[in-house]
């Protein structure tokens, strides 16, 4: 197969899609992701069988089982997905939105006007809901979309596709408007981030590696975040109990993701009263913990956390614990080792939460509540195509008016330029 002609087709074909999607109405997209939602539940066993074939692979090939569970879909999952497409449905269209109007001095009226990006092409790994966000968030944006999935889910996203592509075109959407590049070929994404003029962005979903290869290898501009280092500080007026709970829930709910904790910090004052209960049930539920030596004094069984440590993104049950002085200590530990993710502060001091609000850098930033929140469903945006840890055009999770931009309009009644 010569994959250069093979992308370049997949693109132009996506071209044509975004020139199509543009014009549709609202009702017509609504349509189609309300369907398309029904038909990803109707087709749940198929989905899972595939799904059983990919997870088989990625067990011989000695993944992870944080990755493993990225990758498995069962039918929570699958409702989830279809439940995602629903919510976009609701949503208010974004395309053709006036933002602003203002007159000037000849009279002439000017206003910026949201409208599609264009083609997006994701390149993601693992995680097959992925499929179905990135597809139903373009649709209803008005883009058309070019997903590349890597070969660790290569037949999920086969299927979720073509169910999707299915009802796309029974709603009278042409079939370019959700496009799969089905090789797992690494020349196939290199082609790909060549193509400026026909794919106006990418936006990787995956590892650091995945993420730094994008950026440095493409022609095109790229929205991403290269890996989330997120912390949660406990600070001295914290409800303690409240401490714990979002703690546990930010390390262990789910730590393969990238909003999950990875350095919990302590504020002395309270360390001796918090840690040995909190310590007692993250090791009950199985998680690795690294202590500072402050805190191995509390608890002489833990590990010794190294610097770089601090700067890892451990994607498993591993945790980084230290003690700081206060809160201008934990925040320069962010500021220092953090990725400008997500971060939160635990504490009943309305003076302690606006500081930390304020000045930590990142892309959400929490009080009292789990890291593992900022995500596009649990803010209300439906889905998400990801979460942005760049500060030019979108920041956090991209939801419908983060896949737009925006171009003038002027209203004139023969104005000329003197």
């Amino acid at each position: 197969m010569d994959i250069k002609a093979y992308v370049l087709n997949k693109a132009k074909e996506a071209k044509e899609g975004a020139r199509t999607l543009a014009k549709a109405s609202s009702k017509q997209k609504n349509d189609a992701l309300i369907k398309m939602a029904e038909a990803l539940q109707e087709r749940a066993k198929e989905l899972i069988s595939e799904n059983k074939k990919d997870i088989k692979f990625a067990e011989e090939k000695g993944l992870s089982k944080a990755l493993i569970d990225r990758l498995t879909l069962n039918e929570k999952r699958i409702d989830e997905m279809a439940q995602g497409l629903v919510e976009v449905s609701a949503l208010p269209d974004p395309v053709g939105e006036i933002i602003k109007m203002w007159k000037r001095p000849n009279t002439m009226t000017v206003g910026k006007m949201r409208v599609p990006v264009g083609v997006i092409g994701i390149i993601y790994e693992s995680r097959p809901n992925v499929t179905a966000d990135a597809a139903g968030l373009c649709l209803k944006a008005g883009n058309a979309v070019i997903l590349r999935g890597g070969s660790e889910a290569i037949n999920s996203n086969r299927v979720i596709v073509n169910v999707l592509r299915d009802i796309a075109e029974k709603e009278g959407l042409h079939e370019g408007a959700i496009t799969f590049i089905d090789i797992p070929d690494r020349e196939a994404v290199m082609e790909m981030l060549k193509l400026e003029g026909i794919v106006d962005l990418i936006i990787p979903r995956g590892g650091e590696s995945l993420i730094r290869a994008v950026t440095e290898n493409s022609r095109i501009p790229v929205l991403k975040h290269y890996k989330g280092v997120c912390h949660v500080f406990v600070d001295r007026h914290a409800d303690l109990q409240m401490g714990e709970e979002i703690c546990f829930n930010a390390k262990v709910q789910r730590p393969g993701t990238c909003n999950a904790m990875e350095t919990m910090l302590v504020d002395k004052k309270i360390a001796k009263s918090f840690l040995p209960g909190m310590i007692k049930r993250f090791k009950e539920g199985g998680v690795k913990l690294k202590g500072c030596p402050s805190t191995m004094k509390i608890d002489r069984t833990l590990e010794k956390v190294e610097e770089e440590d601090f700067y890892k993104e451990y994607l498993d049950l591993i945790l980084n614990i230290k003690i700081v002085e206060d809160v201008e200590d934990a925040m320069k530990h962010i500021e220092k080792y953090g990725s400008a993710h997500s971060d939160a502060i635990v504490t009943n001091n309305y003076d302690m939460a606006m500081k930390f609000l304020k000045e930590v850098d990142s892309s959400a930033v929490f009080v009292n509540a789990s890291t593992r929140l900022n995500d596009g469903f649990q803010f209300g945006l439906g889905a998400e195509i990801g979460i942005s840890t760049d500060k030019i055009h979108a920041r956090g999770p991209m939801g419908l008016e983060e896949l737009t931009c925006t171009k003038f309009i002027v209203l004139g009644n023969g104005q000329l330029r003197e």
